[in-house]
């Protein structure tokens, strides 16, 4: 069976929305670099912080970023020498360390989180029009 042709319409709200979330991708890697942050531990706190209780594991952070676990431990390690983030030890198992921002993770996500404002009105936006 042969699948249905979108129509020009569709296929334009698509490209529209293919467009805006490059730009808000590209948008959020400079404000990464501007608040000094590379966009892998842009996206490493933004994880951490918006995980339940504002906290977050590399297994967890593995699931979530689509990564390897190996990779997101050299990451959070990276991120811990630069003061971002803190391993705090589960008080239920002794194996997991519960990572969470530091004071200066939190400076540094939270001008970044502003700065993207705009960005994320934008393809709010867009995707509405996706969706109708």
């Amino acid at each position: 069976m042969k699948p249905a042709t979108p129509s020009a319409e569709e296929v334009a709200r698509v490209a529209d929305f293919r467009a805006a979330l490059r730009r808000f991708l590209r948008q959020s890697e400079r404000i990464a670099r501007a608040s000094r942050l590379t966009p892998q531990r842009h996206l490493l706190l933004l994880m951490i912080k918006g995980a339940p209780g504002e906290h977050s594991t590399v297994t967890e952070l593995a699931e979530r970023l689509q990564l390897a676990q190996s990779t997101v431990t050299e990451l959070v390690s990276r991120a811990e020498e630069a003061d971002l983030v803190e391993r705090e030890q589960s008080r239920e198992d002794g194996r997991v360390a519960h990572l969470r921002l530091t004071a200066e993770g939190e400076r540094r996500l939270a001008w970044s989180f502003t700065g993207l404002e705009a960005e994320r009105r934008l393809l709010r936006e867009v995707i509405e029009r996706l969706d109708a």
